[in-house]
């Protein structure tokens, strides 16, 4: 079992095969309610991983989410300019 440690990049830890504790059902929810969001949290703490897997999530790759919560939620995977 390989972890991420210092890997912030979504693509990067599922292409490779690291360990990835799935919360992506987070993350739809987090695109289909509300409207504003503030990411207020400490050093270290995610920021930029759920970032690059929103980023991933709106460029529409779809192969990447494979067995994921997501995978199951998301039916259209449109892709947005990033």
């Amino acid at each position: 079992m390989k972890y991420p440690i210092g890997i912030q990049s979504f693509d990067r830890i599922i292409e490779d095969g690291y360990l990835y504790i799935d919360k992506t059902d987070m993350v739809y929810n987090l695109t289909h309610g509300g409207s504003i969001y503030f990411l207020s949290r400490p050093r270290r703490f995610g920021k930029s991983l759920l970032v690059s897997t929103l980023k991933n999530y709106f460029l529409g790759r779809k192969e990447l989410f494979k067995g994921l919560k997501i995978d199951a939620m998301e039916k259209e995977w449109k892709v947005y300019p990033v």
